[in-house]
């Protein structure tokens, strides 16, 4: 059975490969003829149930629509082809030998080719629970660590991090001494207003709290948003942009999984128009259970938790996600890690535990790159925006000369 579906899989590569080649040939034919064509060709040889599938694999990978407004040139059309072929062979090639459930007859395409919700394996998600209950009963002074504490892996990876059981991480990766010592700081450039060195998005825009108001996007985490950025600038003396734009409302429709698409295309654009940019913070909330509240208590004020969450392009089962290389891994850890420091120093149980996980999460732009999952949806507004006041503090502690 296994030995059919490679086989299978092989043939709908090919497939996939032919019909690119077919295209790029008759390229200079009609466009509406060139897309249902191609589409016609490569579902002529799948059974009922699978175009489905496919038609969204094609449609995310060989993204035929998007080049109707472009320039009909060669090189042009061949890197959109290249560029999205690659990852369709790599899970073919990954998934072909595993005794799992493959995407054929699937009714979605797999988390595998998207960088879905920053969700948590089952181990990951009682070890968070534990964590909570833990630091409920007992609360956390400030507190600092020795270097030989820092530098021991074991230590490092049991006191400072959650890994996800779908991912794994390396001794290498975590060198304490290495990601500590590592100078993040940044000038803060007061004088040109328009040159920002801080930018703030929102992968998941839509993201609410308990108290939220229906439509107020001030009780969403871009609401959020708005509050680290005026503390960095008024009290601090950065220039940041905060980039508005509900990522996870496509076509009017919520679909949190394509986000990472939207708002990489929405970086991308935004690091063009301000190369000055040097930090990047994806402003998030977390999701928990009904009865979990992330709150702690900082200069008299309910404040909600946050936790810093790191991609790092690599699956347990499948080793390095070749597709997804991070050449600012090194960095986004390093920031992680030592804004986790600030914050134990500082404010005791303000941070929870920094969460590992396989994807790369458009952290590769920029080294100091941070996913913040700031509360929860149990937090109210209030609690999380007091949050923004340390959390601008912890900030200022690893950028500043």
């Amino acid at each position: 059975m296994e030995k059919e579906k490679y086989h299978h899989l092989l043939q709908y590569g090919f497939l996939l490969l032919i019909t690119i080649l077919s295209v790029f040939v008759v390229m200079k034919s009609s466009k509406a003829l060139l897309l249902e064509e191609s589409k016609k060709m490569f579902f002529t040889h799948m059974k009922e149930g699978e175009t489905k599938v496919y038609e969204r694999v094609l449609e995310e990978f060989i993204p035929l629509k998007e080049l109707e407004n472009q320039d009909e040139k060669s090189v042009i059309f061949m890197n959109h082809m290249v560029g999205a072929f690659v990852p369709t062979r790599a899970y073919v090639k990954e998934n072909a030998s595993q005794k799992t459930e493959l995407i054929i007859g699937e009714s979605k395409v797999p988390d595998y080719f998207l960088e879905g919700e920053e969700t948590y394996s089952e181990e990951a998600k009682q070890q968070l629970e534990e964590d909570e209950k833990i630091a409920a009963s007992t609360k956390k002074t400030a507190v600092s660590y020795t270097k030989k504490q820092l530098t021991d892996f074991e230590f490092l990876k049991q006191n400072f991090y959650v890994v996800d059981s779908t991912t794994t991480i390396t001794k290498k990766e975590l060198n304490g001494e290495k990601l500590l010592n590592k100078d993040l700081s940044i000038k803060k450039n007061t004088q040109e207003k328009d040159k920002p060195v801080i930018l703030i998005y929102h992968t998941h825009g839509s993201e609410t709290f308990a108290d939220s108001r229906p439509g107020k996007k001030e009780d969403t985490v871009i609401g959020v948003g708005d509050e680290l950025a005026r503390i960095l600038e008024e009290k601090y003396g950065y220039q940041v942009y905060h980039d508005r734009t509900v990522y996870d409302m496509i076509n009017g429709k919520l679909d949190r999984n394509r986000a990472y698409n939207q708002a990489g295309k929405g970086l991308e654009k935004n690091l063009k128009k301000y190369p000055s940019i040097q930090v990047v913070i994806d402003l998030h909330r977390d999701g928990v259970g009904s009865k979990t509240r992330l709150v702690t208590n900082i200069n008299g004020k309910k404040t909600a938790k946050i936790m810093f969450f790191n991609g790092i392009s690599r699956t347990a089962k499948n080793g390095d996600i070749a597709y997804l290389k991070n050449p600012n891994k090194e960095g986004n850890l390093a920031f992680s890690l030592q804004l986790q420091l600030a914050a134990n120093e500082r404010y005791g149980d303000f941070t929870r535990k920094i969460y590992i996980k396989g994807y790369r999460y458009n952290m590769h732009y920029k080294e100091r790159s941070l996913l913040a999952e700031c509360g929860a949806q149990t937090n109210t507004v209030e609690e999380v925006k007091n949050a923004m006041e340390p959390f601008a503090d912890i900030l200022n502690q690893v950028l500043k000369e």
